[in-house]
This record gives C-alpha cells, sequence and structure tokens, in this order.
C-alpha cells in the first residue's frame, strides 16, 4: 500500500503549468512592448491604452471560455493581465468622482484594473474639467442608474464638453451594511449618501426600523462618519476593504439587478471593435413631429435605440436636447447615413463618442 500524498501529483502539475503561465504573460508583456515602440515611431506619445482592441481580446476570451470558471472572472484575469502589460509602458492616469472607494471608483478599477494611476476628485464637473486640462488620461462618470434613472448633471456637462465617450461600464451595485459594530441591534445611526439608502429603504425599514438615516454627499464620506459609536453606513466591497471597515450585512439593496452604466470620457476617438455603441446630442425646437423626425430614420434603417433622454437645451426657450444612444458604429455606413438625416431633421447634432458595449 503506497503512502503517496494523492495531492503530491496533482500540486505538481499545478507548480508545472503556473511556471508556463509566468513564461506566456512574460511573452505577452515583451510583445505588449514592441507594439508600443511602434507607436512611438509612428508618432504617438500620449497613452498606449486602446479600449476598442481590449474589448475584443476580452470578448474572444469569454468566447473560448469552457469552465470552470466563469465569463466574468476569466475576463477579469485578462484584464488584469493586460493592464499590467499597460502599465509596464506607462500607467493610465485615471479620474472619478471620489473619495476612493465610491462605486465610481469601483468602475474605473473594473474597466481599467488595479494597476492605474487614479486621480479622485470632489465633483462630477471637476473630472470632466481635469480630463480636458490632460491631468488625466480618462475620467469615469455615472451616466444612468436601472432603477433611479439617468444622471441629468452628468448629460448637462455633456453640453459643454468637447470630451468624447471612449468607453462605457456596466456595475452591478450590491449595498452593504459596513459597521464596527457586531450586531444590528447596536445600530443607531445610518450613514450614506440619499440614492443609497433610498435604494436600500426595505430593508432599512425591516432590519433598522428606529435607526436614523443621515444623507451624506457620497457614500465614502459616510463611511467615515460609521466609525463613531453605534453607527453604520452603506457602501460597497472597496469600501469595506479600503477603510477596514468589516460588512455587517451584505447584499442590502431592494433591487437584487440593481446596475449603474459609467461612460469613460476623454480625447480619444475610439474605431470600431465590432460590437459598438454610438452615443448622440440633438438640439430641436420643441414643435409637433420633431421627435418623430428624429427617430425615423433610425427606424427605417432598422437602427436599435437603446436609450432616449431630452433635456432643456439651455440655448433657446422650450428649445430641447436629446441624448441619444444607438447600436452601431459612427464609422457604419449605415449608421453615417442615419445621422445624416437627423441633421437635416435638427440644427445641431453632436456625436459624443462610439465605443465598445460593456463587455462585462
Amino acid at each position: 500500500m503506497s503512502d503517496k500524498d494523492p495531492l503530491t501529483d496533482i500540486r505538481q502539475r499545478i507548480d508545472e503549468i503556473d511556471k508556463s503561465i509566468q513564461d506566456l504573460v512574460s511573452e505577452r508583456a515583451s510583445c505588449a512592448a514592441k507594439v508600443a515602440e511602434v507607436k512611438q515611431q509612428q508618432g504617438e506619445t500620449g497613452h498606449f491604452y486602446r479600449p476598442e482592441r481590449e474589448a475584443q481580446v476580452l470578448r474572444a476570451v469569454m468566447e473560448r471560455n469552457t469552465g470552470p470558471l466563469n465569463n466574468e472572472s476569466i475576463a477579469g484575469i485578462f484584464r488584469e493581465i493586460m493592464a499590467a502589460c499597460l502599465a509596464h509602458e506607462k500607467p493610465l492616469r485615471v479620474a472619478f468622482l471620489g473619495p476612493e472607494g465610491t462605486y465610481t471608483h469601483t468602475a474605473a478599477l473594473k474597466h481599467f484594473g488595479s494597476l492605474i494611476q487614479t486621480h479622485p476628485v470632489e465633483s462630477i464637473e471637476e473630472v470632466f474639467r481635469i480630463v480636458e486640462a490632460e491631468g488625466a488620461d480618462f475620467g469615469v462618470v455615472p451616466v444612468e442608474n436601472s432603477s433611479a434613472g439617468v444622471i441629468n448633471h452628468t448629460l448637462d456637462l455633456f453640453m459643454e464638453s468637447s470630451l468624447q465617450i471612449s468607453g462605457e461600464v456596466a456595475l452591478r451595485i450590491r449595498h452593504n451594511l459596513l459597521s464596527t459594530l457586531d450586531s444590528l441591534d447596536k445600530v443607531e445611526r445610518v450613514y450614506a449618501h440619499q440614492q443609497s439608502l433610498s435604494q436600500c429603504d426595505q430593508w432599512l425599514d425591516k432590519n433598522l426600523p428606529d435607526a436614523e438615516r443621515v444623507a451624506m454627499s457620497s457614500n465614502a464620506q459616510g463611511v467615515l462618519h460609521a466609525k463613531e459609536t453605534n453607527a453604520a453606513s452603506i457602501g460597497g466591497a472597496l469600501a469595506s476593504e479600503l477603510y477596514k471597515l468589516p460588512i455587517l450585512a451584505a447584499d442590502i439593496e431592494d433591487l437584487p439587478d440593481n446596475t449603474t452604466r459609467f461612460a469613460v470620457i476623454g480625447k480619444y476617438r475610439t474605431p470600431m471593435s465590432g460590437d459598438d455603441r454610438t452615443s448622440l446630442l440633438v438640439f430641436v425646437q420643441n414643435k409637433p413631429g420633431s421627435l418623430f423626425n428624429l427617430l425615423k430614420p433610425l427606424a427605417d434603417r432598422n437602427i436599435s435605440m437603446s436609450n432616449i433622454e431630452s433635456r432643456p437645451s439651455r440655448r433657446g426657450v422650450w428649445d430641447y436636447v436629446f441624448f441619444i444612444d444607438i447600436d452601431g458604429h459612427r464609422d457604419d455606413a449605415v449608421v453615417q447615413d442615419a445621422i445624416t438625416e437627423i441633421e437635416m431633421a435638427s440644427y445641431m447634432v453632436t456625436i459624443l463618442g462610439s465605443y465598445p458595449k460593456a463587455v462585462m
């Protein structure tokens, strides 16, 4: 009877696989460095991040995936590999609505990987300003939430900015109750952003009916107050990790599929990736048939519209601007034709950007 540990052979094989993975990652990094050298020889001096190429790589990774890891896990691994290769050449500077630990911070890490140079700022306006001034390569701003709707303030800022949307991030919002306390019975106050408080209304009513709810400018600010005696806050896993505040109760949001969409903004015009979205600003006068004339060119060409929002244009009394998201890329001939016809039915159209749809 053999005394050999049955795990020995498995662990030996894992060691062999790990070495192969390490060798291949190093080879990939060398190839990425050669790509950077070629781009520099061609006159490119800025960042080397290409969202369309990254989206194509991640889609291919998920299409090849046969398990046992799910698509999100395997894509996350490859995103970090690409981020490490990019950071080896030149780390990306990314601005976002801070402080650190916000969901916007989490979205930035999900999209760019963990090796970016983070630049948290105090307002969405500041994200736009810093990217416009080239203090950051890209910025990440919230656009819409599946339960609360669009973030009008972000949409209004697009009307005044020349920045492009270079990508998008879809982030599943998982609210947690964070506290140093060891039981719900001891919680007397809950600090959080008003939107987060409202998204956890039912859970708070049921589990903390007597606790005071205190609205803060951000969930991360709430986390700082949660270290007070008998207090808690609402935040994500990143906030819990950064601020060393344990999760007292997980997944307390009322809607389990609560998702926020973020836009990645920058000066880079993203080429076609094969599965893209285009965002438009369309200025029109408020008169009969205006909306129909905007949508007809899309319907005639079977172009799917995923979102439409209207806002006062601020350029004339009773004039409006429509924010429209459509499938396809601005360089697609059929999309170009539709936009040309929309321009004829309005007095101004601005293409905010064509960019890869969120991969995961």
